[in-house]
């Protein structure tokens, strides 16, 4: 009898001492993964670069993931202001093309998440009046922006990548580029560099 209850103390002590040891465990995984994401750095502030007015020149590859090498060419506008307390972006740009009297009108909305400390940016064409569903996401590191998504593009399945550098100059430049292989390579299509305006 004594013997029976030795080996029942010693057992509940034993799966006292594992439970324990597995919520330390459990504690220290939380605190590392609390501790990762409040170590990365607060990236709200860095698309205040693009507020305000802009002159805005575009080059958009006549036709995506075929081999083109022809691009068209648009000048315009691009206004840009803050929104909820500098945690959202709303940007209008008109842009044409005199040659071929194209006009387009697009407006730009990003949202930046504190808890991921990231950005998403959503893109809407006055052409169809749709805003898109899935956004570009990413952030900034070295004053290079990458925000990335998956899309359908005529029916394939392709990986987009936004790509911002030189935000810290008077000539911001932006490129868009599509990849149809899993990321392996990269085609850019849509190329922008924007001018201050004066007030």
């Amino acid at each position: 009898m004594k013997l029976h209850r030795s080996l029942l103390v010693f057992g509940l002590i034993g799966a006292s001492i594992v439970f324990l040891t597995e919520s330390v465990r459990a504690g220290h995984g939380k605190a590392n993964a609390h501790q990762s994401v409040s170590d990365k750095r607060d990236g709200q502030h860095d698309f205040d670069f693009l507020v305000g007015s802009w002159k805005f020149h575009l080059k958009r590859l006549e036709r995506r993931l075929a081999g083109s090498t022809e691009w068209m060419e648009f000048d315009g506008t691009t206004v840009c202001r803050q929104v909820l307390d500098g945690r959202a972006q709303v940007e209008e740009m008109n842009v044409d093309n005199a040659e071929k009297h194209i006009h387009i009108q697009g407006l730009a909305l990003r949202l930046y998440n504190p808890g991921s400390h990231q950005w998403s940016i959503y893109w809407a064409n006055a052409a169809d009046g749709v805003l898109e569903q899935t956004p570009m996401v990413g952030q900034f590191s070295n004053g290079r922006g990458e925000f990335y998504n998956q899309q359908v593009y005529e029916g394939r399945a392709v990986y987009a990548r936004f790509v911002w550098s030189g935000v810290s100059t008077n000539s911001p430049h932006f490129e868009q580029a599509f990849s149809a292989d899993g990321g392996k390579t990269w085609e850019t299509n849509w190329i922008t560099d924007q001018a201050r305006e004066k007030p």
